[in-house]
């Protein structure tokens, strides 16, 4: 082979790589983009601030999500020789169907168990927000301090909040408490207004009936002293 022809050749191989060099340029030129545009990251979405409000005195939770009361459940709360605690709190642990343990005492998940279905253990130790076995003891003061809640609506809130949420026990109805429930009378004022009712319609003089009138039987089950006891006895003395 001559040394043209050499030449030739070398000429040709280096065009060749040239345009193949060429042609590589413009293909990462065209992909890079979309290389930038798979590896780019969705802004992050912002956290919910979630707070759960309990109203000892209305027997009430409101889960408020950013400020706007979600859902709003009736409890029972803790019994007078047992109280909730008062406070601010946080969710600690979250548990589906617990076991039950106290004083030496262990019971298994199922109909039995005193903490139902669901376990939200509280930043203040033994305390949490849980099911029941016993629910006709929803909306009155009968639990050992724990918020108790019916079956349905445990699992629904177990759903709707997450280990970190802050939980605001308060005691007394307040202006917080009035526009998440609303200005109705809470329980035990709405019993001792009862007995103030019939005691005037049997026409017998006025007489403060404080709250700490209510009697709590074997249960823990909150009642108010019967009107017509109360009517009979301030009539005896007239």
């Amino acid at each position: 082979m001559t040394a043209l022809k050499l030449s030739s050749l070398a000429m040709a191989a280096g065009t060749v790589v040239l345009l193949a060099a060429h042609a590589l340029g413009q293909s990462s030129a065209v992909q890079a983009p979309k290389q930038l545009a798979v590896n780019a990251k969705a802004p992050a979405a912002a956290a919910v601030k979630r707070v759960i409000v309990v109203s000892l005195e209305d027997r009430k939770l409101a889960l408020v999500e950013d400020g706007q009361v979600k859902k709003v459940y009736t409890v029972a709360v803790g019994k007078p020789s047992t109280p909730s605690p008062v406070g601010t709190f946080t969710i600690e642990r979250r548990v589906v169907n617990p076991t039950y343990h106290h004083n030496g005492k262990t019971v298994l998940p199922g109909l039995g168990n005193p903490v139902g279905t669901r376990w939200m253990g509280l930043s203040k130790h033994g305390y949490g927000i849980h099911g029941t076995n016993e629910p006709n003891s929803i909306g009155k003061a009968a639990s050992h301090g724990c918020i108790r809640m019916a079956k349905a609506d445990l699992e629904e809130f177990y759903e709707l909040v997450a280990a970190g949420d802050t939980v605001e026990l308060v005691s007394e109805r307040n202006e917080e408490t009035a526009q998440l429930f609303g200005g109705g009378q809470n329980p035990a004022a709405a019993a001792a207004q009862q007995v103030q009712t019939a005691v005037a319609s049997a026409g017998a003089a006025p007489v403060a009936i404080p709250i700490q009138s209510l009697v709590t039987d074997a249960s823990g089950a909150e009642k108010a002293i019967p009107a017509l006891s109360a009517v009979a006895a301030l009539t005896a003395m007239r």
